[in-house]
């Protein structure tokens, strides 16, 4: 039984055994479920909008964690993903498009992420300049609290009627998001004070803005349950019913002519997992944590291990670095590292004191000891040198404002706890910050002792099939049981293997 379940590309006879029980392939046949293909999990119409065979995204990991590699990886492999712009200067980013456009040369299926920065909104105008101007097909917009200028520019830029009425988009805007109220805004039409202000700025066409009142902002919305890095840590089986509700709503109210579609993201790291977010209702599932470990992750060695040892209850919330002053914190790795129990005491002493010189200084010797590395008259070098060349405008502000100067010290050991991970530094190995959630812990379990528990096989591709395919089996299963089969618990359990 166990064997014709897990065929799911072939027909599965639903029959009567010889004891008048239902079973499967052996007896008078009362049914048959169709071929499953793993293709088919979700809404078909994401596969035929973005031209991939897979209902599958590969997610914007910052600091360009989700490498071109990976990006290319995933393209090449008829899915999407997307390049992690998030923390890196826009000459990276641009160097990294450069990159994409040249290896994927008349492909779409791929994208770069643009990062909400409302602390540095000079850095946000600037990636959604340069992803306009060099045509990237996808922009995964993420960590937005509302909508900005940048986004609904790249949401409206090369609005065209066709010949047949329908409005095409040159560039497809992914949001991100886990609140209904900013998934209202991204699934209604663009602001009108908003399209004003492009217009008067030159940045979008008289005849954009008006087909932009005809258009959500963005068609395709990813439901962000408890991921790594920012989160809400909202369970996806209350959070996506509740957005798709809203769509629903959306829909009804500006008759859309084209689907909307919500997939799903966060603690997706087992094809269980992938399976119930397909069955809730999701058109595509994005996944993060677990692509990590991949070969083409950008991150070292050293920190997959510690990723790898790492079970659902390793994780821990911290500050977040570019929202450090807001109080917003992320989903990062607490097993193996000190970085959430040393940053969160730097965002403590941060709340408590008005600069640098009101902290006591038995407090600043130990900060400077046992979080910083460094004195803070270092720190403060070292960060000088970084804003004058990224946004000397935060300088200014900072000698006008000693809280200010104090915040930027501390985000330089948040900002450098994430490259430390990346380069894989060895003295400041237990600061290193990678974002994770429990979705990490689940893939490790069910990768061990399997074909995806040996590092050198973790490719993005190996990972994603895997998921999907056990996706497949386990909707399989649950498609007989439904039907009265006596589906022995073994039939739920899908290894890791090979797959092309």
């Amino acid at each position: 039984m166990i064997d014709l379940i897990h065929r799911v590309r072939e027909p599965l006879p639903v029959t009567r055994g010889a004891d008048g029980g239902i079973t499967v392939g052996q007896g008078e046949t009362l049914g048959v479920l169709p071929a499953l293909y793993p293709e088919w999990l979700g809404d078909r119409s994401f596969c035929e909008a973005h031209g991939v065979r897979f209902p599958y995204v590969a997610g914007e990991m910052a600091n360009g964690i989700a490498t071109t590699r990976m990006v290319v990886a995933m393209a090449r492999a008829d899915m999407l993903g997307f390049f992690g712009a998030g923390g890196l200067a826009p000459s990276t980013v641009e160097s990294a498009v450069e990159e994409l456009s040249r290896e994927l040369a008349g492909r779409t299926n791929w994208g770069v992420n643009l990062i909400h920065s409302p602390t540095e909104p000079a850095i946000e105008e600037a990636v959604a300049d340069l992803l306009l101007r060099r045509g990237v097909p996808r922009i995964s917009a993420s960590a937005f609290m509302t909508l900005t200028p940048a986004v609904v520019r790249c949401a409206v830029s090369g609005l065209r009627r066709e010949a047949n009425g329908w409005i095409s988009r040159r560039t497809t805007v992914f949001a991100k998001l886990s609140r209904p109220e900013l998934a209202e805004k991204f699934l209604s039409p663009a602001p009108e004070p908003l399209l004003r202000v492009l217009v008067e700025r030159g940045q979008i066409t008289a005849e954009e803005a008006e087909l932009a009142r005809h258009v959500p902002v963005a068609e395709d919305v990813t439901v962000e349950a408890d991921s790594g890095g920012h989160t809400d840590n909202r369970p996806l089986s209350a959070l996506l019913p509740t957005i798709l509700a809203v769509r629903d709503e959306m829909c009804a109210r500006y008759g859309y002519h084209r689907p909307v579609r919500v997939g799903a993201a966060g603690g997706l790291g087992t094809p269980a997992a992938v399976a119930a977010a397909f069955a809730l209702g999701a058109a595509y599932v994005l996944t993060g944590s677990v692509n990590q470990v991949a070969v083409e992750a950008g991150v070292s060695e050293e920190a997959k291990k510690l990723l790898a040892q790492a079970d659902i209850t390793d994780v821990a919330m911290a500050p977040a670095a570019d929202m450090f002053e807001l109080g917003v914190k992320l989903q990062v790795l607490k097993r193996g590292t000190m970085f959430a129990a040393r940053a969160n005491r730097l965002y403590q002493v941060y709340r408590d004191h008005d600069g640098i010189e009101g902290i006591p200084q038995p407090l600043l010797d130990r900060l400077e000891k046992e979080v910083l590395g460094a004195s803070v008259g270092d720190v403060w070098v070292r960060t000088k040198q970084f804003w004058a060349e990224r946004d000397p405008a935060e300088l200014d502000k900072a000698e006008r404002d000693p809280k200010h100067r104090m915040a930027l010290v501390f985000r330089w050991y948040l900002g450098g706890s994430s490259r430390w991970a990346i380069t894989g530094d060895p003295v400041r190995r237990s600061d290193y910050q990678l974002w994770c959630g429990p979705a990490m812990g689940a893939f490790n379990r069910w990768a061990a002792g399997s074909f995806l528990a040996e590092p050198a096989n973790r490719s993005v591709v190996q990972i994603a099939l895997n998921l999907l395919e056990g996706a497949a089996v386990l909707t399989r299963a649950h498609q007989a049981r439904t039907y009265g089969v006596a589906v022995p618990a073994e039939a739920f359990a899908f290894r890791p293997r090979p797959l092309s």
